[in-house]
């Protein structure tokens, strides 16, 4: 007699995706700038790590931008690099 194995019930390989749209789009927004860290700390992880796109809801383009003003707040000192 073949030994019956508890199975997990079968999960959804594909849920439905949410569809966001780009902040920077949505509000007409070209230039990011780097001196404002109160506005780029939205788009950092509670590890001050910047959040990827997947989830931030960002395009490709802002996405870039973004993470290039990040990076010149944090050697500016206006952002951490990591979370105490």
């Amino acid at each position: 007699m073949p030994i019956q194995r508890n199975r997990k019930p079968q999960q959804r390989n594909n849920p439905e995706k949410v569809v966001r749209e780009c902040y920077f789009c949505q509000n007409n927004i070209n230039d990011i700038d780097y001196k404002d860290g109160q506005f780029l700390r939205r788009w950092l992880s509670s590890y001050c790590k910047i959040v990827p796109r997947r989830r931030s809801g960002v395009c490709t383009k802002h996405q870039r931008k973004l993470s290039q003003a990040i990076k010149r707040s944090r050697y500016m000192s206006l952002l951490p690099y990591t979370q105490r």
